[in-house]
């Protein structure tokens, strides 16, 4: 391509992004003027379109970005974008140390990400498969009840109330406590399983029954903890874009689904992915972007936080954004894991 071709390539997504409309040789003239007449503009957006970078909705339209337009401007037109200050500040001051843990940081993560971008946004808990228990903790809430909390090195946690048949005496919080401290702490999620926790209870002989009763409570909750749990905000702002007026329905109950969300979300195999209309795998996504990027915790992967909008969505805006509120993220995270 043409140093010509691409700054005129360029302009047009560029306006296009900003006013929703096709573009053509005399309204690209006046969004940046070029030495070059209106006519070789209009031959330049010719061959663009031959060549596949350009789309032309009706025969009297001007032009507009196909999704092959809007890959090559992002991997070879835009370049590199840096959030402002300000910019930066406001998502620091939305989603601190303060948002709670990993869940409510994410479900925080989100809401601050639609509002942002005008977007929806998606945002997972980090992958259960990497993940082992930091740390089991048992508080009594009466002489046959308890609470069980667990933690997990990708910052989940989990909690549930668990009652046994028998007394819970301070001899069996004592025996609960080195089972867990020699068994299971350190341990991957999904190696923890009922028949497992049936051979660590016959150990303490008379109090086996009872102490079954709680390692099954921890089976319950490192099985929920392994779990990626898969989070949609601001579906609604999608409904604002003209472009996807034709198919609001399907992508709206698409949305709804968490299933295929959760196969979108498993194909971010990188630091940052961004899919561009009919590089989607799903059909109702065809005229939508996804951008997503991952965070690590304590460098370990963690779960993806995204958003889905308009294919024409602001590229050099929203990349840096979804990266920063991703990394800042994962930095949270693992500060408030190394200070547990």
């Amino acid at each position: 391509m043409s140093d010509r071709k691409k700054k005129i390539l360029a302009a047009i997504v560029e306006q296009y992004i900003k006013t929703g409309e096709p573009i053509g040789s005399k309204s690209l003239l006046e969004y940046q003027p070029m030495p070059l007449s209106s006519a070789t503009i209009r031959n330049e957006m010719a061959e663009l379109a031959s060549m596949g970078y350009l789309d032309q909705p009706h025969t009297s339209a001007g032009r507009v970005p196909s999704h092959k337009g809007y890959r090559y401007y992002v991997d070879n037109l835009m370049g590199s974008t840096e959030l402002d200050e300000k910019m930066r500040k406001h998502i620091e001051s939305a989603v601190s140390e303060k948002s709670g843990d990993a869940e409510s940081l994410l479900s925080r993560a989100g809401e601050v990400l639609a509002d942002l971008t005008n977007c929806a946004a998606v945002s997972t808990t980090s992958v259960g498969e990497s993940a082992v228990i930091k740390r089991i903790e048992m508080v009594p809430m009466g002489t046959r009840t308890v609470m069980l909390v667990l933690l997990t090195s990708t910052g989940i946690i989990k909690s549930k109330i668990c009652r046994a048949d028998s007394e819970i005496t301070a001899s069996l919080g004592e025996s609960f406590y080195n089972i867990i401290s020699a068994a299971l702490v350190g341990r991957p999620l999904c190696d923890i399983n009922l028949a497992k926790m049936q051979t660590l209870a016959a150990s303490v002989g008379s109090d086996a029954f009872a102490m079954l009763s709680l390692l099954a409570g921890v089976t319950e909750l490192a099985h929920d903890a392994a779990q990626v749990d898969v989070r949609l905000d601001g579906q609604s702002n999608l409904l604002n874009y003209s472009e996807l007026e034709q198919n609001a329905y399907e992508l709206m109950e698409f949305l709804r689904k968490g299933e295929p969300l959760g196969n979108i979300v498993n194909l971010n195999k990188n630091d940052i992915d961004i899919l561009i209309g009919k590089e989607n795998r799903y059909k109702q996504l065809e005229r939508s972007s996804v951008i997503m990027a991952r965070y690590s915790i304590n460098e370990q992967d963690g779960g993806t936080i995204g958003l889905i909008g308009p294919t024409r969505i602001d590229y050099a805006k929203l990349i840096p954004s979804v990266k920063y509120l991703t990394d800042l993220v994962g930095r949270i995270l693992t500060k408030a894991l190394e200070e547990n």
